[in-house]
């Protein structure tokens, strides 16, 4: 891996910025922060107390489009810009508005990515990254975004949001694994990473690689696709930096080493993958991490763990049948992704209605909820990458929400953490060992747990209910309308 170091303009510059909402958060070393609001270090805690962990994903959001002026949080109500005539930094004001949650959909791939960073598109890894080229990003694929990416969410539009960070856990140093759109994110939370399925990269172009950003044949993709477009690539990241178009494997994929799941096949713990229906009766592929790992789709756990569609979690939780891990994966409107005007979205009220659910059945104090979105969706943040490697990460930041009985009410934590941090709390709290080996590290290795933000000493708190204008009836009886995931 290679780290960089930034520039002290860039740094004093993000500095600058936090300073804009009042944080008092320094930036993170990785370790535990027993500074951070309502955490304290707890080497050794034991985490027998969760018997279950459900894993909520959401779609394309940036920690500051979220939580820019939460209390404490690192984030900022401004922003910088690079002028593509001299690269000339501009301020520009992000204003505050109702119903952000309806916004265009920003380029979020890896060109974006670097754009973001310093403006250099095809740079891998960026020299730097001075988080001041979001306006280069580019809109639905090619028209320039502008400034639109420096806005973000009103609280009131998001009540459900901070309501849950508020009562229960926020962190505000979550990093994605690569900075890269929604195929590879929701791999990384079931894997770790994306290192090359056979670890073979193109002759010369190793020793490392890493699929990133999106296969090609827009939506058809994973092992059903097979049969109708097999001539289906993805692409492909190298060591030295060598971004090749079209040179990876067909996205059915064979991890050389283990995924989640497998160890918890191994272990005997139970999973479900609660995901919507897609195109009939398959499940969704770019969303669906399941859909192209080849073991699950073209094995027993395709029937036995992936549930569909997404709401069957609602009738897990009656029935007393919620396994001991869960990923809930949305519905597009229900995900939190950007798009144009005129549509209706619900990812709030939806993470709520599962919240609420949970937290008045009995299932209660045994339970952690983690809620996190899968990348940043071409929305601006003040923060650099905590550091740049040549596989493509870290991305950048992404909220995650933490609730559980044993989360202390505004804990907000300033820890340094990655997809792989909750992974690595799961391979913990269930005993599982580590999915990376020495022959293939995953970055379960690498990354901080976020045990951390919870304390294990104190009794199960009584559950806190998420004011929210939707419930759980309004999901399960909705219509299903197999829209085709975004692209990115």
């Amino acid at each position: 891996m290679i780290s960089l170091r930034l520039p002290p303009a860039v740094m004093m510059c993000c500095f600058a910025l936090s300073a804009c909402n009042g944080a008092t958060s320094t930036m993170p070393t990785g370790s535990q922060d027993p500074a951070s609001i309502g955490i304290a270090e707890r080497p050794g805690a034991s985490t027998s107390k969760i018997q279950h962990v459900i894993i909520m994903i959401q779609e394309n959001r940036s920690f500051n489009d979220f939580f820019a002026t939460f209390p404490g949080a690192t984030g900022a109500t401004s922003g910088y810009y690079l002028e593509p005539e001299g690269k000339t930094y501009k301020k520009t004001p992000i204003t505050l508005t109702e119903g952000n949650l309806v916004a265009p959909d920003f380029n979020h791939d890896s060109h974006a990515y670097n754009l973001a960073c310093d403006g250099e598109e095809y740079q891998y890894p960026p020299k730097s990254c001075g988080m001041d080229g979001f306006n280069l990003e580019g809109t639905d694929g090619n028209n320039p975004s502008g400034t639109e990416p420096y806005q973000y969410a009103s609280p009131s539009s998001i009540a459900p949001y901070w309501s849950m960070a508020k009562n229960y856990g926020l962190a505000d140093h979550m990093f994605q694994t690569q900075g890269s759109g929604s195929f590879t994110a929701h791999q990384d939370l079931v894997h770790g990473d994306t290192f090359y399925p056979d670890s073979n990269c193109p002759t010369g172009q190793g020793p490392t690689c890493s699929l990133i950003d999106f296969p090609t044949q827009d939506n058809n993709w994973g092992c059903s696709a097979k049969q109708n477009f097999p001539d289906t690539k993805t692409q492909l990241l190298t060591t030295g930096g060598n971004y090749l178009t079209n040179k990876g494997p067909f996205p059915c994929l064979t991890y050389a080493d283990k995924t989640m799941t497998d160890l918890l096949d191994g272990a005997g713990v139970s999973w479900k993958y609660y995901t919507p229906p897609y195109k009939g009766k398959t499940s969704g592929a770019l969303w669906n991490a399941m859909a192209s790992i080849s073991e699950i789709y073209n094995g027993p756990d395709w029937k036995k763990n992936v549930s569909i569609p997404e709401t069957n979690i609602f009738t897990d939780i009656t029935k007393g049948t919620l396994p001991s891990v869960s990923w809930v994966i949305p519905t597009e409107e229900d995900s939190d992704h950007p798009h144009g005007t005129g549509q209706i979205y619900h990812g709030p009220q939806w993470i709520a209605s599962v919240v609420n659910a949970v937290g008045k059945s009995s299932y209660w104090n045994s339970t952690a909820i983690i809620v996190t979105w899968d990348d940043w969706g071409g929305f601006f943040d003040p923060v650099p990458p905590a550091f740049i490697d040549d596989q493509g990460g870290l991305g950048f930041r992404v909220p995650m929400l933490v609730v559980s009985p044993y989360v202390k009410q505004g804990t907000l934590s300033h820890t340094q953490y990655e997809f792989a941090s909750i992974l690595k709390f799961v391979e913990t709290n269930f005993n599982l060992g580590q999915m990376g080996s020495a022959s293939y590290p995953n970055d379960d290795k690498r990354a901080t747990s976020i045990a951390n933000m919870f304390d294990f000493t104190m009794s199960p708190r009584k559950f806190i209910s998420i004011p929210s204008s939707l419930g759980r009836s309004f999901f399960i009886h909705k219509p299903i309308s197999y829209a085709p995931v975004d692209r990115e």
